[in-house]
């Protein structure tokens, strides 16, 4: 990857909104989960999309700050209770303002982060929700349980049309391997995602129940939590390609 992309990377921009990929891990470590986070600016206002565990706050903030003062960060959103996702949690309500926004389903296990004032959570139910933008602009929680968590959800930007998507369409890249930001040839990118996606996803049902409402939002980019952002013909690739993916407990005889 270009030494210049691990800085950060603006995904869309017009005059009020911007959704940027706020760069990557430059050092590999074995056994690691590597990870990507994600930052809107909308009418100068920031939103966090899964900031990450605690060893790598002082990154994720120096990466904030190249584009946004972090006391601007109104919203932080988290698809799902993961440590590399979420075990910095306590940091981040410490050094802003920032409204949470997390599964239901997590919101009692926000103690054992040492958090206990809830005020500046809210919990999202089931099925989504809206979170409006200062610009009128709405990003939709999209619900995408058991993929892997029982409760996770993606984030679908209406103004960019990119949906953030957790966990789904992660790759895992190894050492040796050349790592992109944007893919660039799908059918060499499948066995980067193929063994994860098989383990982690609950079912075949599932996944297609989410490409099924994906589909309908027609994103033009898929920006997942690790591995590489889907771009272009790549999205419906991925999309067809996991709709049609065997996994979960269709395998459940490999692992009894």
């Amino acid at each position: 990857m270009d030494t210049k992309e691990t800085q950060g990377k603006i995904l869309y921009e017009d005059a009020d909104h911007k959704f940027i990929w706020l760069g990557c891990e430059t050092k590999y470590r074995k056994g690691a989960v590597q990870t990507m986070q994600y930052l809107i600016i909308d009418k100068g206002r920031g939103v966090l999309l899964d900031p990450g565990g605690v060893h790598l706050f002082s990154q994720v903030v120096t990466a904030v700050s190249r584009f946004i003062s972090v006391d601007k960060i109104d919203t932080i959103f988290f698809s799902h209770q993961d440590p590399d996702v979420s075990s910095g949690i306590a940091l981040w309500l410490g050094i802003t303002q920032a409204h949470i926004f997390i599964s239901s389903l997590w919101l009692r296990f926000m103690p054992h982060f040492g958090i206990v004032d809830f005020s500046r959570m809210t919990g999202i139910p089931d099925k989504g929700m809206s979170i409006p933008l200062p610009s009128g602009s709405k990003m939709r929680c999209i619900p995408s349980h058991f993929m892997h968590s029982p409760g996770q959800f993606s984030l679908f930007d209406e103004r960019s049309r990119i949906l953030f998507t957790g966990d789904i369409g992660a790759a895992v890249f190894e050492k040796e391997e050349q790592e992109t930001l944007l893919i660039e040839d799908f059918q060499k990118h499948i066995p980067l995602i193929e063994p994860f996606h098989v383990r982690y996803m609950a079912s075949n049902k599932i996944v297609k129940r989410w490409v099924d409402t994906v589909r309908l939002l027609n994103p033009v980019i898929l920006a997942p939590q690790h591995g590489a952002v889907y771009t272009d013909d790549k999205v419906e690739l991925f999309l067809n390609w996991l709709s049609h993916l065997q996994c979960g407990v269709d395998y459940l005889d490999r692992l009894f």
